[in-house]
């Protein structure tokens, strides 16, 4: 009984790890570890769930969380962002999730876009700008899908 509740809640993590990887309002691989984490602990960490592979993807875990932030940050410096941008950004990303995962990229770039044009650069520079802001973005939720993919497939292997 109780190994069938851990799996059902573990489940429910992951799915909600794999939509948190498109949604910000979810922390997306926090999420699918969590689930894992449950399921190793239930089958006593047994292969391929061992305590290595567990704290590897706990370290990953982390690491995705931190590049999270920085990555449309580092996108949006590149591209000549002020931060005037990357505030027009969030905002618009969260207009976007009230619609769409493509709605969200798309209100951050158009954010950034109208906070810089605003901030007084040309519409060159700001869709520059704009454009760094949703290739960080878009580049960071591929990372995001990635891990959380990543330990999707193990829970499905040791359930197998």
């Amino acid at each position: 009984m109780l190994e069938t509740l851990t799996i059902v809640i573990g489940s429910i993590l992951m799915l909600l790890g794999l939509a948190g990887s498109v949604l910000p309002i979810l922390p997306g691989p926090p999420l699918s570890f969590a689930g894992l984490f449950l399921l190793a602990l239930i089958k006593h960490f047994s292969p391929p769930l061992t305590p290595t592979l567990v704290i590897i993807l706990a370290i990953v875990t982390v690491l995705v969380i931190v590049m999270d932030y920085i990555l449309p940050l580092l996108g949006a410096k590149k591209y000549g962002s002020s931060k005037w941008g990357v505030w027009g950004s969030v905002l618009g990303m969260v207009i976007g999730i009230f619609f769409s995962p493509l709605a969200m990229l798309l209100g951050a770039f158009l954010g950034a876009v109208v906070a810089e044009w605003l901030a007084g650069k040309t519409k060159r520079e700001s869709l520059r700008a704009g454009w760094g802001v949703m290739m960080g973005t878009l580049f960071a939720t591929i990372m995001r899908l990635g891990v959380s993919g990543i330990m999707i497939y193990y829970f499905v292997i040791v359930l197998w």
